[in-house]
């Protein structure tokens, strides 16, 4: 049923202090400066006995924290339903919001204050899209108020025009500070008199709550209360309607039970460019404007200069004289009353930027969006799971930033280590304060890094984590086993085992290995087997350097290769073109993965300690000698015997030989090569064996035109990944051909001996000794 609006009435002027009797109607936009400087005036002038704000009803209670020192905006109020966390809705505030503007004028001289929009219980509980089809169903078009009245004052931008008759209002304004409220107030009536609820069906059910609330004050305090909400509710709450009428209209709303907070906000998340249509495109800028309602241009102007010479970008005083002028002068010219936005950036663009676009993209980032994050007092109700969180990240020294930022973590030292456990454990429940960021420096286990940034967001994730635990620990202990249970797949499991390690859940170990060890026997997929077999490698490393026992994890990785040595080779055979080279992936995946876990096998055989590997370099002799298996696998188990000194130098010329030989179809033969020659050091090693060059030489031209079409793409793709400076070295080797005169045979590159001077090479062993600290060398250097 469509709720119906009662005929609608002309709002009570709002003159000065001897204005009519009822209530004060201060129609805003929401956080916009002009209007929360017009509000701290207007309620200055009246002096109300009480003020209602526009909010979600339940705040009342929370009230009072924003007067508390600790409370920096912007924050916003976080409402979320107690048994579904997930949904959640905010109220963000702003230091130029109107609203915020009233909240700490009343606070700061002691007048009540209540919130009085539809409380967050039916807020939740509502269908996000109720009324939508009603909507359509009743015809009425959804207009955008502001924009109908700039139409109707000639403009077509209606941010434009707000922010020339609102926002860049400065002390100049009319002697009666209630008749902006009251010019507005008419206008919107008229609005609401032709569009009737302008296709916001919802605003209908907020307004009846907000009459019944406003009936509730008028009784407590009298008619001398103040009213602070959206310029479009102001004719709404001055008709005379009954509260049989208004109630009639809540009646049968769904409600959920709820909580609410005060979380931290940013700049970031009022711009609509975020996601949360807040209205504002610059709240950088409008807090700007707010902060400095005098000479905000040459203000601004002077904070541009300075994030630009930071940013090493040449300014100076004259540079910051000549944008002021031109932006007035632009100004004038469009029209303006003072400049914009708009005259500013193009000021900044053409003088202090000096027509470029690069440096001007910081100034927007910085400054006219702007990355400020608010701060909520210690006191502010919290989830435990919140609570157990600030109280860790205080011991650890992390604070929320609104900025990304780098963070390099040394896993030796005990506050590093901790930190990335908390992070590594906050991952695992879905909030991602931090990710994971590749290391500046080397590859060894004992280093991470990560990128930071705090967003409003997590304080949901947050909330919605608090049903696994009251702490960080018991929360991702029980997230961690719960997803154990769930894995539909080996590799998640295996996954899972490894961000266990990397959290420190030794809990939840157990739960997760007994999960991996029933998949792995019931998995008889070597594919599975050999995609789960890398993350386990993996996890071993961390025991050395986190001090968590991965005995158990070991047993289970080691048995986990033992299958896939034995079912690889016939997993091989027989398989198409994207199948092979998935399959290659595996093998490049496989062999460190392999390497690792022979370094950490906890009791290997006494009689062969290197078993494991041994075993693994039979698998891949096998794949590279066995006809039905394609020759992106052969040419890549090959490859890596050659790399792994198992391979003799003419054993892989007889592979190589044998691959390319005439009565090899050239597709087959393109794909050994690729397996072969592709990837890391392929290049370094034609470029260094003239044999294994020759025989790719040949056999590329005596590939058929017919075929080379075909092979042309791969061949492509395998010498196209190769380092100029290799690429260059092949082609002059190619050029040459093999066998010229005029260079020994024995040297296959310029700047390489025929053989190795091992006279010079014992000249380095003396210092390699005090490199290494051997006994006795320092008294022999």
């Amino acid at each position: 049923m469509t709720p119906t609006a009662p005929a609608p009435t002309a709002p009570a002027p709002a003159g000065p202090r001897g204005r009519a009797p009822g209530p004060l109607l201060l129609g805003v936009r929401h956080h916009g400066p002009g209007s929360a400087r017009g509000v701290a005036a207007a309620l200055d002038a009246a002096r109300p006995a009480a003020v209602l704000i526009e909010g979600p009803a339940e705040a009342d209670a929370l009230a009072a924290l924003a007067a508390d020192p600790e409370t920096v905006p912007p924050v916003a109020l976080l409402a979320h339903a107690v048994d579904d966390p997930g949904r959640a809705a905010f109220w963000p505030f702003a230091a130029f919001s109107p609203e915020w503007t009233a909240l700490r004028w009343a606070l700061d001289r002691g007048v009540p204050v209540r919130f009085v929009d539809l409380p967050a219980a039916h807020t939740l509980a509502a269908d996000p899209t109720w009324g939508d089809g009603e909507e359509e169903a009743d015809g009425t078009p959804r207009i955008d108020p502001l924009a109908e009245l700039a139409a109707a004052a000639g403009h077509e931008d209606p941010e434009q025009w707000w922010e020339d008759v609102v926002e860049l209002r400065g002390d100049t304004g009319p002697p009666d500070p209630l008749a902006p409220f009251a010019a507005l107030a008419e206008a919107m009536t008229a609005l609401r008199e032709r569009y009737d609820h302008g296709g916001h069906l919802r605003d209908l059910v907020r307004e009846a709550h907000m009459r019944l609330r406003l009936r509730a004050a008028r009784k407590e305090f009298g008619d001398d209360v103040a009213v602070v909400c959206g310029a479009w509710h102001v004719p709404a709450l001055a008709r005379r309607t009954t509260a049989t009428a208004d109630r009639a209209l809540l009646k049968g709303l769904p409600k959920v039970k709820t909580e609410l907070t005060w979380v931290p906000w940013t700049h970031r998340r009022l711009a609509r460019r975020s996601g949360y249509g807040a209205g504002i495109e610059s709240p950088g800028w409008y807090g700007h404007l707010f902060a400095a309602p005098d000479r905000p241009v040459e203000r601004w102007m002077t904070k541009v200069a300075g994030l630009l010479r930071e940013a090493d970008h040449p300014v100076s005083s004259a540079h910051v004289i000549e944008a002021v002028r031109l932006a007035e002068g632009l100004a004038a010219l469009r029209g303006r009353p003072r400049p914009g936005l708009a005259e500013t950036t193009d000021a900044v663009r053409a003088v202090l930027c000096e027509g470029s676009d690069v440096p001007l993209a910081l100034v927007r980032d910085r400054l006219v969006v702007g990355d400020a994050l608010g701060e909520v007092p210690a006191a502010a109700p919290a989830v435990p799971l919140q609570c157990d969180l600030d109280r860790l990240r205080r011991s650890l020294r992390l604070k929320p930033e609104a900025d990304e930022r780098e963070l390099d973590l040394d896993l030796r030292g005990g506050t590093d280590a901790a930190r990335s456990r908390l992070l590594h454990r906050l991952r695992l429940l879905g909030v991602d304060w931090g990710t994971p960021a590749p290391g500046r420096t080397g590859t060894g286990t004992f280093r991470e890094s990560w990128r930071l940034r705090w967003q409003p967001e997590l304080h949901v994730r947050v909330a919605e984590a608090g049903v696994w635990g009251t702490t960080v620990e018991a929360a991702a202990t029980a997230r961690a086993e719960a997803l154990a249970l769930a894995a539909d797949s080996l590799a998640e499991i295996t996954a899972l085992a490894e961000r266990c390690l990397l959290a420190g859940l030794a809990d939840a170990l157990p739960a997760v290995l007994g999960a991996l060890a029933d998949r792995a026997a019931l998995d008889t997929d070597v594919a599975h087997l050999a995609d789960a077999l890398p993350a386990l490698a993996r996890s071993l490393r961390y025991g050395d350097v986190r001090g968590t026992d991965t005995a158990a994890l070991a047993d289970v990785a080691t048995g986990l290769a033992a299958r896939v040595c034995v079912g690889l080779p016939p997993a091989c055979a027989g398989l198409d073109q994207d199948a092979a080279a998935a399959m290659r992936d595996r093998l490049d995946a496989l062999h460190p993965a392999i390497g690792l876990l022979q370094d950490a096998a906890p009791d290997p055989p006494a009689d062969d300690p290197a078993a494991l590997a041994s075993r693994w370099a039979g698998v891949l002799r096998r794949l590279a000698g066995a006809e039905r298996v394609p020759g992106a696998i052969r040419g890549r188990a090959a490859r890596i015997l050659l790399d792994e000194g198992r391979l003799p130098d003419d054993e892989a010329a007889r592979l190589m030989g044998l691959a390319l030989s005439p009565g090899t179809p050239p597709a087959s033969a393109a794909a050994w090569t690729d397996g072969f020659v592709g990837g890391t050091g392929g290049g370094l090693l034609l470029v260094h064996d003239e044999r294994l060059l020759a025989l790719l030489d040949r056999w590329l031209a005596g590939v058929p035109a017919e075929a080379f079409t075909d092979v042309l793409p791969l061949l492509r793709r395998t010498f196209g990944a190769y380092e100029p400076g290799v690429r260059r070295t092949l082609g002059e080797l190619a050029a040459r051909g093999p066998g010229a005169p005029g260079r020994p045979a024995a040297a296959p590159v310029p700047g390489f001996a025929a053989a190795p001077d091992a006279e010079r090479a014992d000249g380095v062993l003396p210092l390699l000794d005090l490199v290494l600290g051997a006994p006795g060398a320092k008294e022999a250097a």
